[in-house]
């Protein structure tokens, strides 16, 4: 055996595990092509979202009366709306407000219910009722509703309508995480831990929060598509996104007068929403499977 062939072979023996385990989860990904698609829509659509307004030569904000209601053309490719501002360019610096309200959402109820579900699993008792009575009560509202409520509140801006959808995700966060830390904490390996003499905190954060994870990410890439959902309806009732901020939900608003005679207003930023969120949703079912190996297709 020659010395690149003992060396190929150590190398094999000692790649790092975190890498081959990234490996396993993307072949498995890839069996789902249409959660492949997604994924890669919505990579795509975060590099458009960072570099696209570098490369637009016209402010969102921008208007021109002389080309009011321009069709869709070499020179306005998605058209002009009644102010005479450029669509694209507005779908281009809006995309970086309608995602980063989705991941910023999702990420800060993620901070709170992840904490509370996993306290209230792991004590149980007391404890447990109290916080799950209190999530019941949130559960109890339509999520539209409640974010209408806190926005109502709070008053209308992009920051607010983010601190409102993630009000609504902590409820989801808290049952998910509640749940899978009940069946965790159960486990013998569990058990042998706290014999040892390790803490409450130590077995919390060290050995039963990386092991419950993975139905929150899934949930978590699922509720961004809610997320944007909800703040593009809250825009569009006028309670988000305050003019002339380009974001999707408030050019469905603007468009919406002239459906008949100038569609291609309300159909772009409409057509949009409708791709992120198809590609969160298709990536988020495909990342379950992945994430879950011994779930049938």
């Amino acid at each position: 055996m020659s010395n690149q062939q003992v060396e190929e072979g150590v190398q094999e023996k000692v790649e790092n595990p975190r890498v081959k385990s990234i490996k396993d989860f993307y072949k498995r990904l890839a069996k789902n092509r249409a959660a492949l698609i997604g994924f890669y829509t919505i990579l795509f659509l975060i590099v458009v979202s960072i570099i696209g307004p570098l490369l637009t030569s016209n402010s969102p904000n921008d208007t021109d009366v002389m080309n009011r209601f321009e069709s869709p053309s070499a020179e306005f490719w998605f058209g002009t709306d009644h102010m005479g501002r450029d669509i694209f360019t507005r779908i281009i610096h809006g995309m970086s407000l309608t995602l980063g309200i989705g991941f910023a959402s999702v990420i800060m109820g993620a901070l709170v219910g992840i904490p509370i579900g996993i306290i209230s699993g792991y004590y149980g008792g007391r404890i447990d009722n109290i916080i799950m009575r209190f999530i019941d009560i949130l559960l109890a509202f339509p999520g539209i509703l409640l974010a209408l409520a806190i926005v109502s509140i709070l008053g209308g801006s992009l920051v607010n309508v983010t601190i409102a959808v993630a009000i609504y995700a902590v409820p989801g966060f808290a049952r998910i995480i509640r749940g899978s830390t009940l069946a965790a904490k159960k486990l013998e390996y569990v058990d042998a831990i706290r014999a040892l003499g390790a803490g409450d905190g130590r077995i919390i954060f060290k050995h039963i929060l990386p092991n419950v994870l993975s139905p929150v990410i899934v949930n978590a890439t699922l509720y961004i598509a809610t997320a944007i959902l909800t703040a593009a309806g809250l825009s569009f009732l006028g309670m988000g996104a305050q003019p002339p901020t380009p974001e999707w939900g408030a050019m469905l608003n603007d468009g919406r007068g002239y459906m008949r005679d100038a569609g291609y207003i309300a159909f772009f930023p409409g057509a949009f929403i409708v791709v992120v969120v198809l590609a969160f949703n298709i990536f988020g079912d495909g990342l379950r499977d992945a994430l879950d190996p011994k779930m049938k297709k």
